[in-house]
């Protein structure tokens, strides 16, 4: 995500300062419905918090926008995934 004035309050979030995005056009990872998300995602690729970022997406249920190189209907799907894996752990 580009940081620049979406810096999050709370927990450590230090991993933005390093992130790709930094200096970036926030409106390149909320791109219009339908447009490509291919330059946002080509920013998160060699990124070294990308995990971070993706994480952070998922956990507070980021609805909209590119985070850790995924959109929301791929973050979903991983979403989904990790508690299915959850459940079946704890089973």
């Amino acid at each position: 995500m580009a940081f620049q004035s979406l810096m999050f309050e709370g927990p450590d979030r230090s991993w933005q300062m390093r992130a790709n995005c930094m200096g970036v056009d926030p409106d390149l990872f909320f791109p219009e419905r339908g447009a490509s998300t291919r330059e946002a995602k080509e920013v998160c690729r060699g990124c070294v918090v990308r995990q971070d970022c993706l994480d952070y997406a998922i956990s507070n249920g980021e609805k909209f926008g590119i985070w850790g190189g995924m959109s929301e209907r791929e973050r979903r799907r991983v979403r989904r995934a990790r508690v299915l894996a959850q459940q079946n752990a704890a089973s």
